[in-house]
């Protein structure tokens, strides 16, 4: 899945080059695909939910932003936030590490389908970081969804 233009990933870099050797080779070898990491994973289901959400609101939602970072910036607060809103710059960032790790996720070794879950986790806080810019309940923004047919 290519990821969407609007979608930006921030503080880390795509390219390796240690000690002027030149950039590494792929782990997987040339002629296997190359491996999907975590961080891959996360931006697609983020890049993937902001372009579906940017359907359904073209208008509320032209010219936001939708930013990866991996950890919020330092802060003395008791909670640890899973996603910045600038309402000012229309810009959205969510933050990995916190949403993957600080994420409750009750009896996920018994679940069949692990995959889907870590979806519909990361979907939410798309969900919740839109609805917070919008000023709206994450449930109006796509009410059918869900909705089992």
């Amino acid at each position: 899945m290519a990821r969407s233009p609007r979608v930006r990933v921030t503080d880390r870099s795509r390219h390796r080059d240690r000690h002027g050797r030149g950039l590494r080779s792929s782990a997987a070898g040339p002629h296997l695909p190359f491996l999907r990491t975590r961080v891959d994973v996360f931006d697609d289901i983020v890049a993937a939910t902001a372009d579906y959400l940017r359907e359904l609101w073209p208008d509320e939602l032209d010219g936001v932003a939708v930013e990866v970072a991996a950890l919020p910036p330092a802060a003395g607060e008791d909670e640890v936030r899973r996603w910045l809103v600038d309402p000012v710059a229309r810009r959205i960032v969510l933050y990995r590490l916190p949403i993957e790790r600080l994420t409750p996720v009750a009896e996920s070794r018994r679940l069949p389908d692990p995959e889907w879950q870590h979806r519909s986790v990361v979907e939410g806080w798309v969900f919740r970081a839109v609805a917070d810019l919008l000023g709206k309940d994450p449930w109006e923004l796509a009410p059918d969804r869900w909705r089992d047919r």
